[in-house]
């Protein structure tokens, strides 16, 4: 949690790796929380969608599916350490589901009103887009400002992720520190709450 608040993360090198090491990128990858932009196809996929959407009820099972590729940094040491920090109320997951089965979803770490995103998964089309448009509706409505995704993909940038300077990154980081919030507050929302929810603020 230290490494947090200081704006360095940890990260393996592949599954088997048994090293951890930090990381601190010159440009960092942010997703405005008041600038996400949802597409009127995700619109409609949130709208009519059968998956439901749970939070902390699996995380384990989130972060198993987030390492359940070819290619992942989360070697066996690092899954532990989530999952302790999840058992001290500093990890977080969005689960969704389609009936019993477990088909996306997307974890993290709080700590003052900040939310560092670690990996999300999908197994289903539109799963991980829906995992992130509902956490991104929740980290709005408990009062958080700051959604660190590390990196900057093509994915997040389509969604409206940006890329900061470390420098910027920082300051907004200590912005957030200094505030509170609380992931659990809210009440759970369905996707079709959530895009209500965005069509109202939009």
């Amino acid at each position: 949690m230290h490494g947090y608040s200081i704006g360095i993360f940890p990260m393996a090198e592949h599954r088997d790796d048994p090293d951890i090491f930090w990381v601190d990128p010159r440009r960092r990858g942010i997703l405005p929380l008041e600038g996400f932009h949802a597409s009127r196809s995700l619109r409609r996929a949130m709208r009519n969608t059968r998956f439901e959407i749970s939070y902390d009820q699996d995380f384990a099972g989130v972060v198993e599916g987030c390492a359940d590729r070819a290619d992942t940094w989360i070697n066996a040491e690092i899954r532990d350490l989530y999952l302790a920090l999840h058992a001290r109320g500093q990890a977080h997951s969005i689960e969704v589901w389609e009936g019993a089965v477990l088909v996306g979803g997307v974890y993290g770490v709080t700590l003052g009103a900040a939310f560092f995103g670690e990996s999300m998964f999908s197994r289903r089309t539109n799963a991980s887009k829906i995992a992130l448009a509902c956490l991104v509706g929740r980290l709005c409505e408990a009062g958080f400002t700051l959604f660190d995704t590390q990196f900057v993909t093509d994915h997040l940038l389509r969604l409206g992720g940006q890329e900061i300077s470390r420098e910027e990154y920082h300051k907004r980081l200590d912005a957030a520190l200094a505030r509170e919030a609380e992931f659990n507050a809210p009440p759970v929302r369905s996707p079709q709450d959530v895009v209500q929810l965005m069509t109202q603020t939009s």
